[in-house]
């Protein structure tokens, strides 16, 4: 579906075009080298894009971009970032390849085909592209993407002082420390990955993922109660699932079904997934 807010700016751009001919007016009369902006510039449409257009839409408009200027790194850079947030980054690599192959590539599309690297499962490769970028690059995304590197070969030293550094560039620093607390937990250090999850709710109420891990390291506690944090009803009743799902693991059946029913019982609709858990149970 279309995003209405852009579908507004590309009208207004349209309607800008269209109700003058550009080409006459006296701006372009006494500059015919020179390209005439619309009511939106290039470069804030671009943004815009990157930003809040549907992921899709925005790889449509800079391909359909590049097909008039296909040697156009900034097009370039957009279709690859676009591809991302599309969650097609496999299909980015080639364009990474050739934007870090231009002659004004920066260290920032090095750190973004790293990106791109890691979410297309090519850990290694990407480890090759962050050891290209040069130390005095302190940026918060290389050194998030420096401590997801070294969790993946279970460098934990690394990984954690990586971790802090990422933390301290950013002002939002919920999902990494959403992403230092699953460090955690798979290290089996409950504890710790519990008060992580809690630093990053705090940043970020709405972040589900840390809600969601948060009763995860606690049911591995045996700890079987919901948090004292700001969640939905139908997040209470997933929330509910997870630990009933957590208790079935260690073994409790019991408590598990129990959690299963009050899930059943607490979610706004129809929750069809922890139904089958129950019956699965018997």
């Amino acid at each position: 579906m279309r995003n209405p807010l852009v579908s507004a700016v590309i009208l207004t751009v349209a309607f800008g075009l269209t109700a003058c001919d550009a080409s006459k007016t006296p701006f372009a009369k006494k500059n015919p080298n020179k390209k005439v902006i619309g009511v939106v510039d290039e470069s804030n449409l671009n943004d815009i894009m990157l930003t809040v257009a549907d992921p899709n839409e925005a790889v449509s408009y800079f391909q359909g971009a590049l097909e008039k200027e296909p040697d156009r790194l900034q097009f370039q850079r957009g279709l690859a970032a676009s591809l991302v947030r599309a969650k097609r980054a496999t299909e980015a690599l080639h364009i990474y390849k050739k934007i870090i192959a231009h002659d004004d590539s920066t260290h920032d599309d090095t750190v973004n085909y790293a990106d791109a690297l890691i979410r297309s499962n090519k850990w290694k490769e990407a480890e090759t592209q962050l050891n290209k970028v040069p130390p005095t690059v302190e940026t918060y995304k290389r050194y998030r993407l420096e401590a997801m590197v070294a969790d993946s070969q279970k460098k934990w030293k690394k990984s954690d002082s990586f971790y802090e550094t990422a933390i301290g560039l950013t002002t939002q620093p919920a999902s990494v420390l959403n992403n230092w607390g699953y460090s955690k937990m798979t290290r089996g250090q409950f504890s710790a990955a519990e008060e992580l999850f809690l630093e990053a709710i705090s940043y970020n109420p709405a972040l589900f993922t840390a809600k969601n891990n948060l009763v995860l390291a606690r049911g591995s506690q045996r700890n079987y109660t919901l948090p004292l944090i700001k969640m939905s009803q139908e997040e209470r009743a997933q929330l509910l699932y997870t630990l009933g799902l957590t208790a079935i693991k260690k073994g409790d059946k019991a408590i598990g079904r129990g959690l299963f029913e009050d899930a059943v019982e607490t979610h706004p609709r129809h929750f069809e997934a922890a139904v089958r858990s129950l019956e699965a149970l018997g």
